[in-house]
């Protein structure tokens, strides 16, 4: 059986498998409108891409991030990539503040949210330790037990010391 966590993986992953397959065949197309967006970021690599190659790049990462997060393989570290992948492909792809046109705008708006949804999700699967507890708070509890093992340590010194007496000492 599947279960929830693995439904929802898979129906979060098809967005990205799918969209990122579409992107790779159209990247020629798309290399445009994400300049504005991978310019910077181009700048900051070594090497020189160009806009397609980091489409095409950015595109592998979502089908292969997707099929691995549908299988449930480091779904979190998966889901973090995904989200990562997520915000350049949303901030060149639906620009829905520089349209002037009133239908189009209202659907850009619309694929613009759609994507903050998914990272939103995204987040959820992220953080989702299966009911297991996190390294968080694992952490805590360990740092809670040393504070417990300190604290009673130097409570049994102090009485321990408290027991000395001077001239015992001298002996």
């Amino acid at each position: 059986m599947i279960g929830l966590r693995g439904l929802a993986r898979t129906l979060i992953a098809g967005t990205f498998i799918v969209g990122g397959l579409a992107a790779w065949k159209r990247s020629s197309s798309l290399a445009g409108p994400a300049s504005k967006v991978v310019g910077p970021v181009r700048d900051q690599l070594p090497g020189s891409l160009s806009s397609e190659q980091l489409v095409k790049a950015n595109a592998g990462v979502q089908v292969v991030g997707g099929g691995l997060f549908a299988l449930g393989l480091a779904p979190r570290a998966m889901a973090m990539l995904l989200g990562v992948s997520l915000v350049p492909t949303t901030l060149a792809g639906h620009r829905f503040w520089e349209i002037e046109e009133p239908a189009e705008k209202a659907q850009q708006q619309i694929q613009f949210l759609k994507n903050a949804g998914l990272l939103g999700g995204l987040v959820f699967a992220a953080i989702d330790t299966g009911g297991r507890p996190s390294v968080f708070w694992r952490g805590r509890q360990f740092v809670g037990d040393l504070a417990d093992s300190v604290s009673s340590t130097t409570s049994s010194v102090t009485e321990s010391l408290g027991n000395v007496t001077p001239t015992s000492v001298v002996k």
